[in-house]
């Protein structure tokens, strides 16, 4: 099917309405803990997150505490989080820099955030429209995979598909719909065995393929 804007509103639409109320996944009190529990997300599902955030935000609930807590603490708390080593120093560094550079305060701005130890722009996406309500678009593997199966785009670099979504969605859905589709992928649309039969998207569908 062609590209155009009834294809759009249709999945804008159809999203909105199967999941009408959407929020990040993520547990936090505050945008630095978000920020420290987004970066610990990196090929680590948010449940298991939830549980390491829960201990290390117990002991080291803030960018003080965090900046001076021993390497090997941290280590050791997030060690089940995968890539343990990279994200605590990343953690730390990245609670040293947000102390000394910002006063405490995380940055409410994507080139101050990317600057961070361990901060990407998929991380700064998350903590600016979770955190600071700015609307954003998250390109996690759900996004770029359903972008792609719905021929929304054909690129498969996260920032280039940020871009072309920014373009074709409208801005005020930008945050809902990167959510959506996370959604939707963990629902309905996934990797391996997408349920098509169960899709409310299959007659936009570029893939059309699945459990049949």
């Amino acid at each position: 099917m062609k590209l155009n804007a009834s294809k759009i509103k249709k999945i804008v639409q159809t999203l909105k309405k199967r999941y009408p109320v959407v929020k990040t996944k993520l547990e936090h009190k505050t945008p630095f803990q978000l920020l420290i529990a987004t970066i610990m997300s990196a090929q680590c599902t948010d449940n298991q997150v939830n549980k390491v955030s829960k201990k290390l935000f117990k002991k080291y609930p803030d960018p003080d505490s965090l900046s001076r807590a021993p390497l090997d603490s941290i280590k050791q708390i997030v060690y089940s989080t995968g890539f343990y080593n990279n994200k605590a120093k990343n953690i730390k560094a990245c609670a040293l820099e947000v102390l000394n550079k910002h006063y405490g305060i995380v940055p409410e701005d994507m080139d101050r955030l990317v600057k961070l130890p361990g901060v990407g722009r998929k991380t700064a996406n998350v903590v600016l429209s979770a955190a600071f309500g700015h609307q954003t678009i998250v390109v996690d593997t759900h996004v770029l995979r359903i972008s792609n199966r719905l021929g929304l785009t054909e690129k498969k670099d996260p920032v280039k598909v940020e871009y072309e979504l920014m373009k074709l969605i409208p801005e005020i859905s930008w945050s809902d719909i990167s959510l959506q589709f996370i959604y939707f992928g963990r629902e309905i649309c996934n990797a391996k065995k997408p349920l098509c039969r169960d899709c409310p998207l299959l007659k936009v569908c570029m893939f059309k393929k699945g459990s049949f």
